[in-house]
């Protein structure tokens, strides 16, 4: 199940052990995130995902956080439907992102890593201060443009493009073996008729062949009958001629 889609990016600042969302971007549509069609992840239809995704952080915080200036430590937490990727540096600022289930882990850590850096780049002082929320309208440019990135895997990973390359041609093969079983199928279907035909030909040739015998010998029997009567009625006429001669 699942997809290959980003849902939302967030930003967190792991305080005390709670995790506080710093700033929010919903980019996958309204009733989705809202918890619509995310059922474990987002914790039911009035929970909200920003929230769902803080337990998931105070529940499994990011292990070995990285040194100074980058964001390491990834966890990936998956439900039904969904996973949530996500790590932290060493000042707790913490930044994580849903995306469906088929979407390369790998590749959200990438984009983490990227959107870490811009991140910090606009809002890292803020950030060990800010209060709930009060990042979301500031830095929506930066997490929107980010989730818009790597929304597309054949424009930000190699190994998806070829992949999707191998399916290109995996899928042209299956086609082309099926085409050719259905000719193949085809091709013995005539065969099969063809022999059927030329058995029937067979059939009828030796049918005809004795038809013609037995309508010789048939014939051959009434030229013998006529000519039979024939004699008899020259013998019944000519017989008292030839008495009245001799006589």
């Amino acid at each position: 199940m699942g997809d290959a889609k980003i849902r939302c990016a967030l930003a967190y600042r792991i305080d005390g052990g709670s995790a506080v969302c710093l700033a929010k971007y919903d980019h996958a549509n309204e009733y989705e995130a809202s918890g619509g069609a995310g059922g474990e992840l987002y914790g039911g239809k009035n929970q909200d995902y920003a929230a769902a995704v803080a337990k998931v952080i105070e529940n499994d915080p990011p292990s070995g956080l990285s040194e100074a200036g980058t964001i390491g430590g990834f966890k990936v937490v998956q439900s039904d439907m969904h996973q949530v990727i996500y790590g932290a540096d060493t000042d707790a600022v913490c930044l994580a992102v849903i995306t469906g289930l088929k979407y390369p882990s790998r590749v959200a850590i990438k984009m983490l890593q990227e959107l870490y850096k811009d991140f910090m780049d606009g809002f890292g002082s803020s950030a060990k201060t800010a209060a709930v929320n009060s990042l979301t309208k500031k830095a929506k440019n930066t997490l929107k443009d980010a989730c818009t990135k790597y929304d597309d895997l054949s424009k930000v990973d190699k190994a998806s493009t070829l992949l999707g390359k191998v399916d290109e041609v995996k899928s042209s093969m299956q086609s082309n073996i099926a085409n050719m079983l259905k000719n193949t199928e085809k091709a013995e279907s005539l065969a099969e008729k063809s022999d059927q035909l030329n058995e029937q030909a067979s059939v009828f040739k030796k049918r005809s062949t004795s038809l013609k015998q037995q309508m010789a010998w048939k014939n051959m029997k009434m030229t013998l009958l006529l000519g039979g009567l024939i004699i008899v009625v020259l013998i019944v006429i000519l017989a008292p001629v030839i008495n009245a001669i001799k006589n």
